[in-house]
């Protein structure tokens, strides 16, 4: 006899269906798994078999053969353990083998029966959903797995007894109810920073249109504290979005109690990161921080610190919005739609260009500094502002700043533009930044002024093809921040000094 229990295997954020097949025949006596499973499905063997023991059912003197089908797909991952242990379950005649039928399973047990949280339960459900079954999973993963559909049946069981007490009919599970994060209180205020009038208009441009934004200055001019307020002016996600963060963090297991939060990802990796914790990787292809911070913002301080390779391999993330990982098994795509900050000194010892202070390298200094990063990594940053020592004016000046409740208000209300902008047009995208190349010209066509200026910069400043759009872009979210339709020369102009600056840079790289 073969018991059949539906699980999953996790290929990006998707979840490919696994058949776990189990038989027990004469034999040697034993537990074989196959089906190309990685070390911890191996090792479930020992756990089924102590769980099992512990919930007073002992395994059979005979062969039990478990088979993961397909048999070509690796097989990754703890969450086998309850598939497997259900499986042996029907196959003992504990469980009524047609009741397993109707639902796919997932999850890892411990020695004594109880089942411990795994990752993936969010894009697990929703496989099953489109499968039109029910999902059975641990209890603590019961919380993400609701957020799939209120019409789904989902069992969060503690143990393997309430699962089998549930079947028998002496013990009903309740569905799990959708977690929810509290709201975050005492968030970082952008009253709180004191100065640095132009640096908040660029950050208030920079949220209101998705637009990259890199930060140049000496030591202590606040540059990190600016790009730590960006998520308090920032719109909160959109149900699409929240289901597009929720799968990546939890294929990651990185959704604390199963809880769901619609504030958007904000992820500051250490410069000594490497390619694989940047853009994922691994022996499992696991998300990396671009993908981990997909619909928010990845902040990046001490920008060229990190090395040039990592640097390098975000620039097709920031120009696709996907990450692929290709290895030679196997190929996995992670969405990463990121809006990259990043901070950086103008030189290596910090403070050239600083009224009395001359650098002993002399220019080279800032040169070499500036240089460690490419220049067709800068052509995709769309703002490039410099961020000044705080004077002590600036510091005893009494009284505080614009709080982020009034930033944010005017980022929703352009964004809110911009939205019914792209619906009308039929476009799939969110912001400005997002929108695609042949849709720019159409929505940020300047008037005539705007247009000589455009012509005249593009010229002079030897504006690439990219370079151009982007301006377009900034110039339309400047407009859209002034409520104003059409996108005028004061925008343009606006929008050709962030990228002034950036090109300078360039010249230096």
């Amino acid at each position: 006899m073969v018991s059949r229990v539906r699980t999953v295997a996790f290929q990006g954020i998707e979840a490919v269906p696994v058949d776990v097949q189990v038989m027990i025949a004469p034999g040697k006596v034993g537990m074989q798994i196959v089906g190309l499973p990685d070390k911890a499905v191996a090792e479930s063997r020992e756990r089924v078999q102590a769980a099992l023991h512990a919930s007073g059912l002992s395994m059979p003197p005979k062969k039990v053969t478990v088979n993961l089908a397909p048999a070509d797909l690796p097989k990754e991952g703890s969450h086998y353990d309850l598939p497997i242990a259900l499986g042996l379950m029907a196959a003992l005649g504990a469980l009524p083998g047609d009741a397993l039928a109707g639902y796919v399973v997932l999850g890892e047990l411990s020695l004594d029966g109880t089942l411990t949280p795994v990752a993936g339960a969010l894009p697990a459900a929703i496989g099953a959903n489109a499968e039109g079954k029910g999902l059975i999973c641990p209890h603590a993963s019961g919380p993400e797995a609701a957020w799939a559909g209120a019409d789904i049946d989902i069992l969060a069981p503690r143990s393997l007894i309430a699962i089998a007490n549930h079947f028998r009919g002496t013990q009903v599970l309740s569905r799990p109810e959708p977690g929810v994060q509290a709201p975050a209180v005492g968030l970082p205020d952008l009253a709180d920073i004191k100065g640095q009038e132009s640096a908040k208009r660029a950050l208030e441009v920079a949220a209101a249109g998705g637009h990259n934004l890199l930060m140049v200055g000496p030591p202590g001019s606040g540059k990190s504290m600016l790009a730590q307020r960006l998520p308090s002016i920032l719109p909160p996600l959109t149900p699409r979005e929240l289901l597009e963060v929720s799968m990546i963090a939890s294929i990651a297991g990185e959704l604390s109690g199963g809880k769901l939060t619609d504030r958007r990802p904000f992820r500051a990796p250490h410069h000594s990161a490497s390619m694989a914790a940047m853009v994922g990787g691994g022996l499992r292809a696991r998300p990396g921080e671009v993908s981990l911070a997909h619909n928010g913002v990845l902040f990046l301080d001490e920008f060229p610190e990190f090395t040039p390779q990592v640097l390098d391999s975000l620039r097709q993330p920031l120009e696709t919005g996907d990450c692929m990982i290709a290895r030679a098994n196997h190929r996995v795509t992670y969405p990463s739609r990121i809006q990259l900050i990043a901070a950086m000194n103008p030189c290596r010892c910090g403070m050239a260009g600083e009224p009395g202070y001359r650098c002993l390298r002399g220019p080279r200094c800032q040169t070499d500094y500036q240089a460690r990063i490419s220049g067709p990594m800068l052509d995709r940053i769309d703002l490039r502002i410099e961020v000044p020592a705080v004077s002590a004016s600036d510091l005893i000046r009494p009284g505080k700043s614009e709080a982020s409740a009034v930033v944010a208000a005017r980022v929703a209300q352009a964004r809110a533009m911009q939205r019914a902008r792209f619906e009308a047009l039929g476009l799939d995208c969110m912001t400005n930044a997002q929108c695609p190349t042949g849709a720019v010209e159409e929505i940020a066509q300047p008037d005539a002024a705007g247009l000589a200026l455009l012509r005249d910069a593009s010229e002079k400043l030897g504006f690439s093809a990219r370079a151009y759009h982007r301006v377009l872009k900034v110039a339309r979210t400047l407009a859209d921040l002034d409520g104003a339709e059409t996108v005028g020369r004061i925008h343009l102009a606006e929008a050709i000094s962030y990228r002034m600056a950036a090109d300078r840079m360039a010249q230096a790289a």
